[in-house]
């Protein structure tokens, strides 16, 4: 955890308690103006943070480095001084299991009983904490592949909105990288495959139009995989996508899944003898190349970022690594895309709060949001509250070849479209 060092004085360590004190009298109207301090999290020299993630699940995904990310992100910020002199004081996060029930219950734990100012990384494929986070007035921040992303006026995507509601726009990043490698998206065809999950289903409805308004023929596309265990035959779904393109193959399989689905599904399809592209959104993971057995699922597949990828000669790359490095206590680990997930979801919450200047409230916070803008970061450009409905539309492109991952669609901003 990340807990800032006091060096006030008693009589000061008497009054920040007072201070304290107030804030937790004054929790039921968080954003209420006044002086510092009177803000449910906010005490005169720091600011508590928490964190919701899925540090277990039933199939043994873990998206526990979002964890540490967030741990890297927040102390350099304290590092450099905190935010407008407050320290960031990082609880750490709560697990919840991908359990909807369990995610409820982290979020009210964090502002009931913990008192956060904010929960930040919010990371897992269920988010009924959403309604409870915007009823309290707590700004979340997470990766926006949740429709909780789009739309409410607390909850924030650090890379926009990427499941939109209708009068929102879609991210093409996806269909034109893949159309990039294919050498075009005209007389192509593509297949989709989601678990069968709220997320799932939003994932095939949107990626359905991209993949049409770039140019391809969608000849599949159904969240039917269950969503609680990996399959154990996949046959019944290989056989449905390889006879899916006017009885032949499509030019190309994207997998809007987690990695144990990724390689059952790639494993038979490979088996099949398919020879098309294979791409999913989750496994940039060097900790994935560890067993033969899952390089071997993995290998040659395109895998979809939505931030620079590691191999960036970016300045802002060198940053992260530096920060994970030493939040890892000096030790190098195998960069994955939780760590980039806490790191900027800890990094557009720092940006705003900075921008909400010393008399830090809910108010003040949500004032900076709707007003906040900045260029170049990892993720590209930056915009609030445009980021509530729409993506910031950037995005790469990597292929695990060989045992390592190599850039095959450079990081790249494309015009969103509108979503129908």
């Amino acid at each position: 955890m990340l807990r800032p060092i006091r060096t006030l004085a008693a009589a000061a360590a008497a009054l920040a308690l007072v201070s304290a004190c107030n804030s937790a009298s004054n929790s039921a109207s968080p954003d209420k103006p006044g002086a510092a301090g009177t803000s449910r999290g906010v005490s005169a020299d720091s600011i508590k943070v928490g964190g919701i993630v899925s540090m277990t699940s039933a199939s043994g995904y873990s998206k526990k480095d979002t964890d540490l990310g967030a741990k890297a992100r927040y102390a350099r910020a304290n590092a450099e001084g905190g935010i407008n002199g407050r320290k960031i004081d990082y609880i750490g996060a709560e697990d919840d299991g991908q359990d909807p029930a369990k995610n409820l219950a982290a979020a009210r734990k964090l502002v009931q009983q913990d008192k956060v100012f904010a929960v930040s990384p919010m990371s897992s494929v269920t988010f009924t904490g959403a309604d409870f986070l915007e009823q309290e007035k707590v700004p979340t921040f997470g990766w926006g592949t949740l429709p909780s992303f789009c739309g409410p006026k607390y909850i924030y995507g650090f890379n926009g909105c990427l499941v939109p509601t209708p009068g929102g726009t879609i991210n093409q990043t996806w269909p034109e990288g893949i159309g990039k490698v294919l050498g075009g998206a005209q007389g192509k065809s593509v297949a989709i495959i989601a678990n069968d999950s709220d997320a799932g289903k939003f994932g095939v409805r949107t990626f359905q139009q991209g993949f049409t308004s770039a140019g391809f023929t969608v000849s599949y596309a159904k969240a039917s995989v269950p969503g609680t265990a990996v399959p154990s035959d996949w046959s019944a779904y290989v056989k449905e996508i390889l006879e899916s393109n006017g009885g032949k193959a499509p030019d190309a399989v994207v997998s809007v899944m987690q990695t144990p689905n990724n390689i059952g599904l790639f494993t038979s399809l490979k088996r099949s003898g398919y020879k098309g592209l294979l791409s999913d959104p989750t496994d940039y993971d060097p900790g994935l190349l560890a067993k033969d057995a899952t390089k071997m699922a993995l290998d040659g597949v395109h895998v979809l970022l939505q931030f620079e990828p590691f191999e960036s000669t970016n300045p802002k790359m060198a940053q992260f690594k530096a920060d994970i490095k030493a939040a890892n206590g000096g030790q190098d680990i195998p960069l994955n895309m939780h760590m980039m997930t806490g790191y900027m979801s800890a990094d557009l919450f720092v940006s705003i709060a900075q921008k909400a200047g010393k008399n830090l409230t809910v108010e003040s916070f949500q004032a900076a949001a709707q007003g906040f803008s900045d260029t170049g970061t990892l993720v590209g450009d930056r915009a609030e509250p445009k980021g509530q409905k729409d993506s910031f539309g950037c995005g790469a492109l990597v292929q695990l070849k060989n045992g390592a991952y190599e850039v095959s669609v450079p990081f790249k901003c494309y015009e969103p479209i509108p979503f129908k």
